[in-house]
């Protein structure tokens, strides 16, 4: 019998500051891929990162519009990571930290991501094989 196995990222940079979101979600899908079940723990300004009124913009530099940019959206990407867990069986448990989501004004998310507090974060690592913390810099 395989004990499938839950693994914990906690992240911490704001929408479209650094690669190190980029390398977060990449971690994210990989895991879900493997079967793990995937815990996110959203401070600071990780807590726009699912923040719903996320607009694309245009390039006037390249001359592209909005919909020739195609920008592409932290809030969709997290969006794509839940179907994608949906599709591989997997859970995908997404929680901002409520005191970060009040100081930013970021309260309106997506579906399926929900508000937490640091007190989460800490069950969430006591049910993990592992915890991933990438902070910002």
């Amino acid at each position: 019998m395989t004990t499938k196995h839950t693994l914990t990222f906690v992240l911490m940079d704001a929408p479209f500051e650094s690669a190190r979101t980029t390398t977060a979600f990449r971690l994210l899908h990989a895991a879900l891929d493997r079967g793990c079940d995937v815990n996110v723990f959203a401070y600071e300004g990780a807590v726009a990162l699912s923040f719903a009124k996320q607009v694309g913009h245009a390039n006037a530099v390249h001359g592209r519009d909005a919909a020739q940019e195609d920008h592409p959206l932290t809030k969709n990407w997290i969006a794509a990571l839940m179907a994608h867990a949906h599709e591989r069986g997997a859970d995908l448990n997404w929680v901002n930290c409520g005191l970060c989501v009040d100081e930013r004004g970021v309260g309106e998310t997506i579906e399926n991501v929900r508000r937490g507090s640091p007190a989460d974060c800490w069950k969430m690592a006591q049910q993990s094989i592992a915890t991933l913390v990438i902070p910002t810099k």
